[in-house]
């Protein structure tokens, strides 16, 4: 399971129930700060995330409207916080802009916080042994521009009555089986991990999708997942306008949504010409399952259940918390 709280999401600049770009995924122990736009750091506090554990950022691309936050973050995490390191992750270009900005913040000496610079490429960037998270390219203005996957590894069930049937005691030994390794019982029978374990079963899927000037190359990372997050920075009414500035119409993502079959389309990156009646207008026609998403809302997601209503996975499968 996934926890997905977003923090901004507005399209370039603020409006007055909008903040800038950014969200957070957690996972386990694991926090992952999405973009970092300006006033991120309140809206954290706002929030109840608060700065804990606040170790790993992702960038999805360098533009100001997704990093300017950082400064002020850093410069609170260095003063006023006790966390010494903090690791940045994204494409080189938008690492370089992160560099200069703190260049601002904390001058051209070492700053008083551990600031870790990741440059990115396609594929694993984090994995245990039942999570990875994946970077994947996106087209959008400038070079190394990132989506990311997060998802649950296959795992096997372990089968209580089964074991219970074997006579496997509760303790070490369902344990190890669970491990994958044999074991042998008090009375020198000898059990496997077949002999207990189900067949595999995946686990939640989320998709993240900065801005994005098209969705080429996106249906195959998409593909059927729990959640697809995705800009929807115009309408069809501005497609030409959209195209200029390597953004995404409504109905570009419900069509990707619907072409890659996933449970949830979620629209971020609103502009603040549009209302959000107007964006559902034009996208639920093609992919019904859509949330335009506000700051503060946050979503459980869960593994997709193939067999169950589509209609009933969205509402059952994400709890849509408005604030």
């Amino acid at each position: 399971m996934f926890e997905l709280i977003f923090l901004g999401t507005s399209a370039s600049a603020p409006s007055i129930k909008r903040g800038l770009s950014s969200a957070m995924v957690l996972h386990k122990e694991y926090r992952f700060l999405i973009d970092c736009g300006e006033g991120t750091q309140r809206q954290l506090l706002k929030s109840g995330l608060g700065f804990k554990r606040m170790d790993r950022i992702l960038i999805t691309h360098g533009h100001l409207d997704h990093i300017l936050g950082l400064g002020g973050l850093m410069s609170t995490f260095a003063r006023w916080e006790s966390i010494d390191r903090v690791e940045i992750m994204g494409g080189p270009w938008a690492l370089e802009r992160v560099r200069a900005l703190m260049n601002v913040v904390f001058g051209e000496g070492i700053p008083p916080i551990d600031i870790v610079y990741t440059a990115l490429e396609p594929g694993i960037v984090l994995e245990d042994d039942s999570f990875a998270l994946i970077a994947f390219p996106v087209q959008h203005r400038g070079p190394g521009c990132f989506g990311f996957m997060f998802y649950e590894k296959e795992k096997r069930p372990f089968l209580v009555d089964k074991a219970e049937a074997l006579g496997v005691p509760a303790g070490p030994e369902r344990a190890r089986l669970v491990r994958g390794e044999t074991v042998r019982l008090a009375d020198g029978r000898v059990v496997t991990p077949d002999d207990v374990l189900g067949a595999p079963v995946g686990g939640a899927k989320l998709v993240f999708v900065g801005d994005a000037g098209s969705t080429e190359g996106l249906v195959s990372v998409a593909r059927q997942a729990d959640a697809l997050v995705i800009e929807a920075t115009y309408t069809d009414e501005e497609a030409d306008m959209a195209r200029k500035f390597g953004h995404l119409t409504a109905s570009q993502a419900a069509r990707l949504a619907a072409e890659a079959d996933v449970r949830l389309l979620i629209l971020t990156h609103i502009s603040r010409r549009y209302s959000e009646r107007q964006i559902l207008d034009e996208a639920t026609p093609i992919f019904p399952n859509i949330v335009v998403a506000n700051d503060f809302d946050t979503f459980r997601i869960i593994k997709r259940e193939p067999d169950a209503d589509r209609q009933e996975a969205a509402t059952g499968g994400q709890d849509v918390i408005h604030e």
